[in-house]
């Protein structure tokens, strides 16, 4: 009897023992396969190995850069300036030497190229780039279409404010990328930019849109930039800035560069202004804008506020402006602090410069000012802008 209590009481101490080893420190089980990412030692043992994660694919731009890239053309121009007297050391060779080719420096015909890109709007010709890719003077200018042809392009019209110019070249059936409603682009929106850097034609370079509607940047007299991170180096002026819908959004125009190099922020001319400027430039031969005269103006500080007893620093301040102008007649004066144009509040200079301009000419702005801490509203009749004569060749 007492042995086989004795061996009943050894098979319960060793089923104790075994409990407490399989429940690990006598934590509860239940407990443990209930905590959530828990899962059995054995099941553990027997899973397979984790896969690795699969990478997030970027936007799929090959259809885009397929219907576009043959569209998106090569430009380079030749400038020749004369001085008027000739060096009498040209072919000394000791005068070569130690200066090198001076030679513009006494009058010789100097020629400067400029290369860049261009953009084909219509199959018959027409092709949209930079101002400053076509040059100033007497300039040649040849445009590469898609199957590497070199054509003399005339040039329809420049105009500096946007920094465009249009050209046309004698060739018919050509590819053409159709205008895209720049207004409807969204900031992280991917665009693609095609052009011809360092002489690279057709190089495809994709990004994200950085900001809409940059201004104050230097750039040109009118601007409201399209910013961008697709790469866009020296030569990629004039070149497109293309949505996903293979629609033209912009112009390529400028980057910002401490090393003049691509550093990530570029600047395109949106295609709302580019049509607007090619439809002048094609019917007047130069872009239409309206204009109040002469009138400069500048920030409105807060240091200027409180010397003009203005209670906030809302606004532009018009420093200098002419008597012949139709704003000073009209009753603007210096040190008038200007809040707002036809009921929109002004913000800075680019603002006002471009709701000015865009102003029918013939019609009137309701331009409000403040002075001496007193407000008012002045009726600005619109003039023509007196520009200096534009190229039509």
């Amino acid at each position: 009897m007492m042995k086989r209590f004795s061996l009943m009481a050894l098979l319960l101490a060793t089923g104790l023992v075994a409990g407490i080893v399989l429940s690990g420190t006598g934590e509860n089980r239940e407990e443990v396969l209930a905590r959530p990412g828990a899962a059995p030692v054995v099941e553990q043992a027997a899973a397979t190995p984790t896969a690795p994660a699969t990478a997030i694919a970027g936007p799929d731009f090959t259809r885009v850069a397929a219907q576009t890239v043959k569209a998106v053309t090569n430009i380079s121009s030749i400038q020749v300036g004369r001085r008027r007297q000739a060096s009498p050391f040209t072919n000394d060779p000791f005068f070569q030497y130690f200066f090198g080719d001076q030679g513009e420096m006494f009058g010789q015909p100097r020629a400067e190229s400029s290369l860049g890109s261009g953009v084909v709007i219509s199959a018959d010709g027409y092709v949209v780039t930079n101002n400053h890719v076509v040059g100033e003077g007497e300039t040649e200018v040849t445009v590469t279409v898609g199957d590497y042809r070199d054509v003399r392009a005339k040039i329809i019209g420049v105009d500096s404010w946007t920094d465009l110019a249009l050209l046309k070249i004698e060739v018919t059936g050509l590819p053409v990328i159709p205008y895209g409603d720049s207004s409807k682009l969204k900031v992280a929106e991917w665009v693609m930019a095609v052009g011809s850097p360092f002489s690279l034609s057709q190089t495809v370079t994709l990004g994200v849109v950085s900001a809409l509607g940059r201004a104050n940047v230097g750039i040109t007299q009118y601007e409201d930039f399209i910013q961008t991170d697709a790469a866009i180096n020296p030569g990629n002026s004039g070149g497109a800035l293309i949505n996903s819908r293979a629609e033209l959004v912009g112009i390529n125009t400028a980057i910002f560069s401490q090393s003049g190099g691509y550093q990530g922020i570029g600047f395109a001319v949106p295609s709302n202004l580019v049509r607007r400027v090619v439809g002048d430039l094609m019917k007047f031969g130069r872009v239409r804008r309206g204009s109040i005269g002469y009138v400069e103006v500048m920030p409105l500080t807060s240091r200027l506020a409180d010397e003009l007893r203005a209670p906030k620093s809302d606004g532009i301040v018009v420093n200098q402006m002419a008597r012949a102008s139709a704003a000073y007649k009209a009753g603007l004066q210096p040190g008038d602090i200007i809040v707002s144009v036809n009921g929109l509040a002004i913000a800075d200079a680019s603002q006002f410069v471009r709701l000015i301009s865009d102003s029918a000419i013939g019609s009137t702005v309701r331009v409000e000012v403040l002075r001496d801490g007193q407000r008012s509203t002045l009726r600005i009749p619109v003039e023509a802008q007196q520009d200096r004569p534009q190229r039509r060749r």
